[in-house]
């Protein structure tokens, strides 16, 4: 029998944002992402992305959704940081829930990697300590640990989480990557722009056709089909230049699906692809 990748993508939680927030671009006002002096006629709902790779090598988990803790007290979870993002998390939809009803466990778990460091992408982090490997890129922790405005690092603290630093391999708008399982199928690949250290994940097949998980590259596929950057960016040029790499890759024929975290027409589904 063939060996197979399997993908499930998860929606791990909803969070409410300005829609400044995903699509920069589209606001004159350069403080409309953070939603202050603005309605709530501006705000969008939107999906918090996870994704289990069943991979012939290992279990993967790339991201982790909200901490059930915003049922009860977004303030208590995330702190001054309920002026950008309200957290949502229905019933089973909590990151270990989700592995319970796979059939697995947190600490089955061989690789947590995390795309960065964002609340809506570690806030459920606790849930999935018993991991075996818990992985984000170097300079992504470096930054996260000084910016305690932009990031919360009481959501990994008590966790044992590790760094990867990237290796030069041309690929990505960096040309640089991290290669989980050292054969090329699971590229952990420098997306810097919204978050400095922030890694898309390539996910690819026995036949040269890939999955590409963006991200916050772009908040939605309509991001870098129009080029549309977040409204949080460490360098919006960086952000641009991660863009064009992104919007090129999901355009290659090879291409089966490229996945943005946050994107309001994805539903939870999987995606095979040979091994």
């Amino acid at each position: 029998m063939t060996e197979e990748i399997k993908i499930h993508v998860l929606h791990t939680g909803l969070v409410k944002v300005d829609k400044a927030l995903p699509f920069h671009g589209l606001y004159r006002n350069p403080l409309a992402f953070t939603g202050l002096f603005r309605s709530e006629k501006n705000q969008v709902t939107l999906p918090v992305s996870s994704y289990l790779i069943e991979h012939p090598k290992g279990l993967v988990l790339i991201d982790t959704g909200w901490n059930k803790q915003v049922r009860t007290s977004n303030w208590k979870e995330l702190g001054m940081q309920v002026q950008i993002n309200t957290g949502y998390l229905p019933a089973g939809w909590a990151i270990d829930e989700q592995l319970k009803a796979l059939g697995y466990t947190p600490a089955d778990l061989d690789y947590v990697l995390l795309s960065h460091l964002h609340c809506d992408h570690v806030s459920g982090l606790k849930h999935v300590a018993a991991a075996k490997k818990i992985l984000v890129s170097a300079p992504e922790w470096r930054v996260a640990n000084h910016l305690p405005l932009v990031y919360l690092p009481s959501e990994w603290r008590g966790v044992n989480v590790q760094t990867y630093q990237y290796e030069n391999t041309g690929v990505g708008p960096t040309g640089e990557t991290f290669d989980v399982f050292g054969d090329g199928s699971v590229l952990q690949v420098h997306t810097a722009g919204h978050a400095t250290g922030m890694s898309a994940t390539l996910v690819r097949g026995s036949d040269g056709k890939y999955v590409l998980l963006a991200a916050d590259v772009g908040y939605a596929n309509r991001s870098w089909e129009d080029m549309l950057t977040p409204g949080i960016c460490t360098s919006r040029k960086a952000a641009i230049t991660s863009l064009g790499w992104v919007r090129d890759m999901a355009h290659n024929p090879n291409c089966i699906e490229a996945l943005a975290n946050h994107d309001t027409h994805t539903d939870p589904h999987v995606i095979t692809l040979p091994y």
